[in-house]
């Protein structure tokens, strides 16, 4: 990171939260674990490698 989250312009921001979600989510899937998170509804939701989604209670 070349710039601490609190010092980034709100662009610079954005694009580093995208990028943290997708290498999150490619880490997950090479270890073979889903990535959970919420919907923007509040239900959470694992999604799969294969790109499956399923609701979890």
């Amino acid at each position: 990171m070349e710039k601490q989250p609190g010092k980034m312009t709100e662009l610079e921001l954005r694009a580093w939260k995208v990028d943290s979600f997708q290498r999150a989510r490619q880490y997950l899937f090479s270890i073979g674990q889903p990535l959970v998170y919420y919907q923007e509804d509040g239900t959470p939701v694992a999604e799969y490698k294969d790109g499956r989604i399923e609701k979890l209670k």
